[in-house]
């Protein structure tokens, strides 16, 4: 199965912070932060025809920090985000 997004959305893999400090202590997953960072794996037609957008599948990106929808596709937890709720690209 494949999940197409529609409008100015896209389809991202957020990045799961260490479970554990530099240090050694393992951080138990209810004290984590929500990731904030993630990976765009999909991008819908009109944000990829639009001049202005350099969104594209494979960048990393920061997204505002309660934005997204969270879906799961082949047992695969994904985030739907809109585009105003990218906050840039990590280069």
């Amino acid at each position: 199965m494949s999940f197409i997004p529609l409008g100015q959305r896209l389809l991202v893999k957020a990045k799961e912070e260490e479970a554990k400090t530099a240090s050694g202590i393992i951080i138990p997953d209810n004290a984590k932060e929500k990731p904030l960072q993630a990976e765009v794996k999909a991008v819908s037609k009109e944000l990829s025809k639009d001049e202005n957008c350099e969104l594209k599948e494979g960048d990393t990106v920061v997204f505002a920090k309660y934005s997204g929808t969270e879906i799961s596709v082949d047992g695969e937890k994904f985030l739907v985000l809109n585009c105003e709720d990218v906050l840039g690209i990590l280069k």
